[in-house]
């Protein structure tokens, strides 16, 4: 039997010696309860640790992370996630971020087929057919997929702000702003999108919902 994975669990002691070191009631405080006031919605990628990259503790960030980092509406996973941060939690903070090299968005960029991820991937390639003008015009493919991942993101925080979670969040006076960055992995920076999304009126008309008073 492969015994690699007993790493974790000694990782874990150290882990939970090295807090108790530096903070003897950290476990205690942490008991009590999380208000966090962000949520970030990254891409599955090993390489991308929310908590990590952002230099927060434990208790200070609500993570949802899928393959490509996709907000889609029949997610229910994602979708109560949301739900549960805006209404429960209540975050003033939602950040998706993306990365540049991400798999995801390389293999949408192609025709070739890797399974059920398939249809998730049918996602990003409608962004990318959306924008096929000024990304079939990139004749670099690292380039176009730096590009695509960018817009992925701006997409899917689009697609965070047509929620009616967010959208009810909004009406009834939350002060809730949704971020768009992506993370690179050869420097370990992020860049900010700037495409911030804190009302209804940044996203078109026919996607606000009237909202009773």
């Amino acid at each position: 039997m492969d015994k690699a994975y007993l790493k974790l669990i000694e990782g874990n002691r150290r882990f939970a010696l090295s807090k108790k070191f530096d903070d003897p009631e950290f476990f205690k405080k942490l008991s009590l309860g999380q208000k966090p006031e962000y949520l970030w919605i990254g891409c599955s990628d090993s390489r991308v640790p929310a908590n990590e990259v952002t230099n927060t503790e434990s208790g200070e960030m609500f993570v949802h992370r899928n393959i490509a980092n996709v907000v889609v509406h029949t997610d229910f996973n994602l979708m109560s996630v949301v739900e549960y941060a805006v209404n429960v939690l209540e975050v003033k903070h939602i950040i998706v971020c993306g990365h540049y090299g991400c798999g995801g968005v390389r293999a949408a960029m192609g025709t070739s087929t890797f399974g059920l991820v398939d249809n998730w991937l049918r996602n990003i390639k409608d962004v990318y057919f959306k924008h096929r003008l000024e990304l079939d015009n990139i004749e670099d493919t690292d380039k176009r997929a730096d590009r695509l991942t960018e817009l992925n993101v701006i997409e899917q925080v689009r697609n965070l702000a047509k929620t009616k979670i967010v959208q009810g969040a909004w009406h009834g006076g939350k002060k809730i702003e949704i971020h768009g960055w992506v993370y690179g992995l050869n420097n370990g920076l992020i860049t900010e999108l700037n495409v911030l999304h804190d009302e209804t009126d940044d996203i078109e008309p026919i996607y606000r919902y009237k909202m009773d008073k």
